[in-house]
């Protein structure tokens, strides 16, 4: 990622609150969303669905909740203190724990871009029957030219990645409207929640693809080009127009996931087909709901991998760059984290296994984002006027502990031999 503290976007900087002067801020929690539709989240949430039918619903709505309010943290820091997450952890924090930290990060950010990487090249594959080394090859071409839309004004790739973030939603709404669910049952598990040993696995899974540790950090860094002013009244300012903005691109984010797990009950439980592989729900999508269907379904999973593989590229370099303080150029980022993904590709290893166990990788990296993020948008020397208030450091800490906990009990099944 390039210097994005260089890279501004004009806004208006009056205090008028209205949809004309809202506009100019959205985008920053659009590409951070899209780490939270990622090829991961097809994973999870397609066996969830064919497995548990609505069931797991509930998971979804509570992970949202706690994606809005990290997301919004990360915002915050960043309009506070005009640095990153990763650089304030390099500012406050001692060596061993900036360096653990960063560890931390880096492997989060691995398995993240592993996982989009493979549901890009998977889509080249079902679209368009290539084999999968050549797709993936052909997603790595397609990702540097999008990052290169950044020399155009970071406003413009901004743009290009909302339109993808648009057509994952037209895919699974065409979707769901083709399956014709039961929109009872699912009203009734999104406020219910139910877990059992069987779904545990999964359900913290959906927690990992869900609640993302690399675009927390990552939200720190988009809101820089929009923060112009250090007058406290235009922090308070930007920071609303964020939040609004967060609001809208996590719960399309939440309606695009649910709508993965709608559409998998509704046409894989309901027919009593397990899924064992994206390759097998592509397939088995044509029979059941017509062809017009499973190409939805692999577009949607192109354009999932294909953005939120640029947005991981985006990511890795903030980490490297707030951490470390080593700069180098995007390009080469998105070189050298593509190898791990094609070393996969070429061993043969089984797509959706790496896919969900990226996930569960994910969910025990996210205490090393969070846990940074509280400690410092807690403190008043870091924030300022803008610290937070008492409830919100409880509430973030409540979220905190329910994903140690969560993982802590995944890590009992995974011992005791059941998933």
């Amino acid at each position: 990622m390039t210097d994005r503290t260089q890279d501004t976007i004009n806004v208006k900087t009056n205090a008028r609150f209205g949809v004309r002067h809202f506009l100019p801020y959205v985008g920053p929690a659009f590409v951070a969303s899209v780490a939270y539709m990622d090829p991961g989240n097809f994973a999870t949430n397609l066996p969830a669905g064919a497995q548990f039918s609505y069931n797991l619903l509930w998971v979804l709505l509570w992970s949202n909740l706690m994606a809005i309010l990290l997301q919004s943290l990360s915002a915050k820091l960043g309009i506070a203190t005009g640095r990153t997450l990763p650089e304030n952890c390099r500012a406050y924090f001692s060596k061993p724990v900036n360096l653990s930290l960063w560890v931390m990060a880096e492997i989060a950010a691995m398995a993240t871009d592993l996982a989009e990487f493979l549901g890009a090249a998977l889509g080249f594959q079902l679209l368009f029957h290539w084999p999968l080394f050549p797709s993936a090859l052909a997603t790595g071409v397609i990702v540097f030219a999008i990052l290169s839309i950044e020399k155009l004004g970071f406003r413009q790739l901004e743009y290009v990645i909302m339109a993808f973030v648009g057509a994952i939603g037209v895919g699974y709404a065409i979707e769901v409207f083709l399956a014709q669910p039961d929109w009872g049952q699912i009203a009734y598990h999104i406020a219910i929640p139910q877990l059992n040993g069987q779904s545990a696995y999964l359900a913290v899974g959906m927690l990992g693809a869900t609640v993302m540790p690399h675009v927390i950090y990552l939200h720190s860094a988009l809101v820089l080009p929009r923060a112009n002013g250090s007058d406290r009244a235009q922090r308070r300012r930007h920071f609303r127009f964020e939040f609004f903005d967060v609001l809208i691109a996590m719960n399309v984010a939440w309606l695009i996931n649910s709508a993965m797990i709608i559409m998998a009950a509704a046409v894989f439980f309901r027919n009593g087909v397990a899924i064992d592989s994206l390759e097998q729900a592509y397939q088995t999508l044509t029979p059941l709901l017509g062809s017009l269907a499973a190409v939805a379904f692999g577009i949607a999973l192109l354009c999932s991998g294909i953005s939120s593989s640029t947005v991981g590229t985006l990511a890795g370099q903030v980490i490297i760059q707030g951490f470390l303080n080593i700069r180098f150029s995007i390009f080469l980022r998105r070189l050298i984290t593509m190898i791990p993904a094609l070393v996969v590709i070429a061993l043969g290893v089984d797509p959706l296994q790496i896919l969900i166990l990226s996930q569960v990788a994910l969910s025990f990296a996210l205490p090393g984002a969070i846990i940074p993020l509280i400690l410092l948008t807690r403190n008043k020397s870091v924030m300022s006027e803008h610290v937070n208030r008492p409830w919100t450091t409880v509430l973030a800490w409540v979220v905190a502990s329910i994903i140690l906990a969560l993982n802590g009990f995944l890590l009992f099944r995974v011992f005791q031999g059941g998933q």
